[in-house]
């Protein structure tokens, strides 16, 4: 425009054309892919057969009516209320009566496997398969898996269905182009068109979370569907929406088909899943946590416990070892690691690279198969409420760097917070309100069993490696922390001046 300006061109339509053309020259020089797909019509056309509505439906228990409604005290009304609702069935006990969903799935096999998510058809009792040529199928379940809400499915077709090909995730990019096909609040097939907004995304769903996420519209229905590149091939499955409308804010998530298939292939061959397993309770590695092992950078899954009999007690892994490596990938944060070692075969030798005290080591592991066990559980309980007749002992004075109070673990002390034989350290008696310790949760009736990777077994020990800490130039102190029941986890706390 200034040099429009500069040669005092008169006419205002001559400006316009100019600067037109210069508009048009620039949209020009924008490659095709950043101008996005002039239409996905004949692509859409060609998938949509296999995409399927799933319908479900289930037996419930539940009052088939509402109350009998309650009239104020002595209204003339009250016996006519009471005479109707009667007859109404009013407060009667709960009855059985059926429920139905929707939700969406697709073809993976055109002799009739069907992919969808598990809480699509959890508890049904019947499930049907509705096909966009309006045709419908009984289905049967095969085999479903809860952690990453899969499910397949098998029709009886009387000729060979349209079947889709899965693609690999692992090579979308943020900003490619991605297509959803579903059945959104039961409409049917619906045709929606975003980007890959992200990747690797943790919504605390499950242990094995590394969804896709994409601003194509994902609503309700839409659970189970495909979610396709640009080449037709399914890249994810359309699982989960955060909107605090119910509908579509431009925020959804699908099961990348990296993940996918590993689980697919099982529950067809096995019903099943069966996952790799390595015996080991891990968590983060906080910025303290990672000063305190004197690690550059935060990274990797801090061994908080070992299974007993594991395939990692066996391997000789320990607590306090961080795992930075599995089977030669880096694991840059802990929520990494439960995923690679389940989509691992069982009985398979891995190499685990292992920091241990500054150094690293390297480790072989044969993996086991994995075991639902509540016994790997993290959370810490609270030590019980004091028992019997013996007056506990005085706490001694607050340790000032941590702000606890510490006392060996005697006799009585283990009866009073319910601390298991084997359990051994140095008991917390006390914590300061608003100190370190406190924020990170540390409470009355946690053993501290090591410092920064070293035993201490009495309040003594605890002030001498904080003082050697500081001394060291070190800003926390890593606390090797054991509830009642000895269940471990690391805490890293700041050393206070």
């Amino acid at each position: 425009m200034a040099g429009i300006a500069s040669r005092k061109v008169t006419g205002r339509w001559v400006a316009l054309v100019v600067a037109a053309s210069i508009g048009l020259g620039a949209a020009a020089s924008v490659p095709a892919e950043a101008r996005g797909p002039e239409s996905v019509a004949d692509l859409a056309s060609e998938l949509i057969d296999a995409v399927v509505n799933i319908s479900t439906s289930q037996t419930v228990t539940g009052a088939d009516a509402a109350p009998t409604p309650r009239l104020p005290d002595g209204s003339p009304f009250q016996d006519f209320f009471d005479e109707f609702f009667d007859k109404k069935g009013g407060d009667s006990p709960a009855r059985p009566r059926r429920v139905q969903s929707l939700g969406s799935g697709f073809v993976i096999d055109a002799a009739g496997i069907i992919v969808t998510n598990n809480h699509v058809i959890e508890g049904a009792d019947e499930i049907t398969a509705n096909f966009n040529d309006g045709s419908k199928l009984k289905a049967t379940v095969i085999g479903r898996d809860e952690k990453t809400d899969i499910a397949v499915l098998k029709v009886e077709p009387t000729k060979p269905l349209v079947a889709m090909k899965f693609g690999d995730s692992d090579v979308l990019r943020v900003g490619d182009w991605v297509m959803a096909i579903g059945n959104p609040f039961g409409l049917g097939g619906t045709v929606t068109i975003g980007i890959v907004s992200a990747r690797n995304r943790d919504i605390n769903s499950g242990p094995y979370d590394n969804f896709i996420q994409t601003d194509a519209a994902i609503n309700r229905g839409n659970s189970g569907g495909p979610l396709f590149n640009m080449d037709g091939e399914v890249v994810g499955i359309n699982t989960a929406i955060i909107s605090p409308t119910g509908g579509s804010i431009g925020i959804g998530f699908a099961i990348p088909s990296k993940t996918a298939l590993n689980v697919i292939n099982q529950l067809r061959e096995f019903g099943e899943t069966r996952r790799g397993w390595l015996g080991v309770r891990i968590q983060d590695v906080t910025d303290e946590i990672a000063e305190g092992l004197s690690m550059a950078t935060p990274a990797g899954a801090l061994v908080a416990g070992v299974t007993e009999d594991g395939p990692a007690e066996a391997a000789g892994i320990e607590p306090g070892d961080v795992i930075v490596e599995f089977d030669g990938r880096k694991i840059g944060a802990m929520h990494e690691l439960p995923r690679m070692v389940a989509d691992q075969p069982i009985g398979k030798e891995v190499d685990v690279l292992v920091l241990r005290k500054g150094k690293e080591q390297h480790i072989k592991v044969v993996l086991g198969r994995l075991e639902e066990s509540e016994a790997a559980a993290a959370a810490a309980a609270p030590g019980d409420e004091p028992s019997g007749d013996e007056a506990p002992e005085p706490p001694k004075p607050m340790v000032g760097p941590l702000g606890l109070s510490l006392s060996d673990l005697s006799p009585t002390l283990r009866d009073q917070y319910g601390i298991k034989e084997g359990v051994e350290g140095v008991v917390v008696t006390g914590v300061e309100d608003g100190s370190m310790a406190a924020e990170k949760r540390v409470q009355e009736g946690d053993v501290i069993v090591a410092i920064s990777q070293e035993p201490v077994r009495a309040p003594g020990d605890v002030e001498a490696r904080i003082a050697a800490l500081k001394k060291e130039g070190r800003k926390s102190a890593l606390l090797l922390l054991a509830n009642k029941d000895g269940v471990l986890r690391f805490v890293g706390v700041k050393i206070a001046d």
